[in-house]
């Protein structure tokens, strides 16, 4: 039997990136996943991006799990709270919920200050990275801790330790990852008592569609960017994040994780998973050692 045969999964913001490898690795495992994000085959979003749901749901179904794509503007209750009255009357229980919705990658402005960033652009950055994961919990938890051992992923931006002593690009951006960590330590507290388990995880630096695409890149050629960004070196598919969820999930004794900051390449080290090219890449412990510390790009031992 696959390790998460019968659970029911909720990743909130699985049109692409993160939330998509995190949704297939779900289904490799054997859980039913509902994906959900604002771009359908009919209807794209502001990004106007052509990855959609439907073809995240299809690649669930293709590794052995079961995808059902709904459309879902997280920062609408209504839509939100018909979301999970679905899924309550079609699986009767919620056991895994992935907060992932963010949507603020052409709305940040890297390293200019709060008094000449676009204040429309930056109060809709925090919309899109904090109120989504609240308006989703709130509907959300009162399904999940039905189950027994029911766990909430907060996906962020970094590790408790690296953000609190670094400055994250903007004010903006900042405060929407770091209040994305304190949110699962709040999570956490509120979820106890019930036997649930609440943990923010961050990925390291993702070959998500989108950064690919800024790259001119593929992920066949990835390591044509290094050209332009050595420190690419230490990059991961969005499928590593999701195998390391996975695994945490699967866990019997997950609520050891309970109110942790965890990244990528600590879940792989704790649960010996791989990247689909075989590699263990440690991006957070990188960025500090080599990237941060000015020394020259170089991924010996780092993954």
């Amino acid at each position: 039997m696959k390790a998460l045969e019968g659970k029911v999964a909720l990743v909130a913001g699985a049109t692409r990136g993160a939330g998509r490898g995190i949704a297939i690795e779900l289904g490799a495992a054997g859980a039913t996943v509902y994906v959900t994000g604002r771009t359908t085959r009919t209807q794209r979003s502001e990004y106007d991006r052509p990855e959609t749901i439907e073809e995240t749901a299809e690649l669930v179904d293709q590794v052995g799990g079961r995808g059902i794509a709904v459309q879902v503007d997280h920062l609408d209750p209504d839509q939100v709270q018909a979301l999970i009255v679905r899924i309550e009357q079609e699986q009767g229980r919620l056991d895994i919920l992935i907060n992932d919705v963010w949507g603020g990658e052409t709305l940040a402005q890297w390293n200019v200050p709060v008094w000449e960033h676009s204040l429309p652009g930056g109060l809709r950055l925090l919309r899109l990275g904090i109120d989504t994961h609240i308006i989703t919990s709130h509907f959300a938890l009162p399904l999940l801790t039905r189950s027994p051992n029911g766990l909430v992923i907060e996906m962020t931006d970094g590790t408790a330790d690296y953000n609190e002593k670094h400055y994250r690009h903007s004010l903006f951006y900042d405060l929407a990852k770091t209040s994305v960590l304190r949110m699962a330590k709040s999570l956490a507290h509120e979820l106890k008592p019930y036997g649930c388990t609440a943990v923010a995880v961050t990925p390291g630096w993702i070959r998500s569609e989108m950064m690919l695409d800024h790259f001119g890149v593929t992920e066949v050629n990835w390591r044509d960017a290094t050209a332009k960004e050595p420190h690419f070196i230490i990059s991961e598919t969005p499928r590593y994040v999701g195998r390391g969820i996975a695994a945490l999930a699967a866990d019997p004794e997950l609520a050891r994780w309970n109110g942790q900051s965890v990244s990528s390449g600590q879940l792989a080290q704790v649960y010996g998973c791989y990247d689909l090219d075989g590699s263990q890449p440690d991006a957070w412990r990188y960025i500090v050692e080599v990237q941060d510390a000015g020394k020259p790009a170089n991924a010996s031992g780092y993954r």
